[in-house]
């Protein structure tokens, strides 16, 4: 019982959390760690559980959802394709693999809270920035964290809309990825379902509380100190890795 109340509460701090700065896995992934999960398995643990994140932004966005089904259907077979393609690659690689790169994971996308990548509008429908949606859709298989931050920069790049609107087909986007991907790892990856619910709860609930919290919190200020966390714990998870 300690266990699902401890996930729950993780669930809604990682919500609001993902709510101000889009990192809900920085500190979901490692609670999943501490609570005693293998890397992998916390990771397609988390994987499934942020599916109810993607499904609540995705019902928060429909009023900039308005007359973008066109949009999200040219981009979304894209996103949900690298999705399946980031999962597949997990699947089929060594567990070892992936506890040896994912310190290197947390630790670019904490610094990406620092500076997210610079994006510039104007409507870039080509062939290249197609490639990145791709590029990004696959790391959000596989891993997902700042994978937001990045789908927004790409999106943005593609997209010349108000960043209301941008935003809100970055939720369904990066949705589909990770959705596509939970699904496979629901069907053939080492899930841990008894964290899922409580850790999904947690989600859902934070992800309701987070834009009236995050109105109210120094939004830069907390930006960098959950950049300083997610250091801190890339620089953990790389010491345990090598020793």
């Amino acid at each position: 019982m300690l266990e699902l109340l401890g996930l729950l509460a993780v669930g809604v701090v990682a919500g609001v959390v993902s709510a101000v700065v889009s990192l809900a896995s920085i500190i979901s992934y490692p609670a999943l760690l501490a609570f005693g999960l293998s890397p992998l398995a916390a990771n397609v643990t988390n994987t499934v559980s942020l599916v109810f994140t993607g499904i609540g932004a995705a019902a928060g966005s429909r009023p900039e959802l308005k007359g973008q089904g066109g949009t999200v259907l040219r981009l979304g077979w894209i996103s949900a394709l690298g999705g399946a393609t980031g999962a597949l690659l997990l699947l089929i690689t060594p567990s070892r693999t992936f506890e040896l790169i994912a310190p290197f994971l947390i630790a670019i996308a904490s610094l990406l809270l620092i500076r997210p990548p610079g994006v510039r509008p104007g409507g870039n429908h080509s062939v290249l920035a197609r490639v990145a949606l791709f590029a990004v859709a696959i790391y959000v298989g596989y891993f997902g964290a700042a994978g937001g931050i990045l789908m927004l920069a790409v999106l943005t790049a593609i997209l010349d809309q108000a960043p209301a609107r941008v935003n809100a087909v970055k939720n369904v986007i990066s949705g589909l990825a990770n959705f596509v991907a939970a699904a496979g790892f629901a069907l053939f990856g080492p899930v841990v379902w008894w964290a899922v619910a409580p850790l999904a709860a947690g989600f859902l609930i934070g992800g309701w509380l987070g834009p009236s919290i995050a109105r109210r919190l120094p939004g830069r200020s907390l930006r960098y100190l959950a950049a300083a966390c997610g250091l801190a714990v890339a620089v953990k998870l790389g010491v345990d890795a090598l020793t």
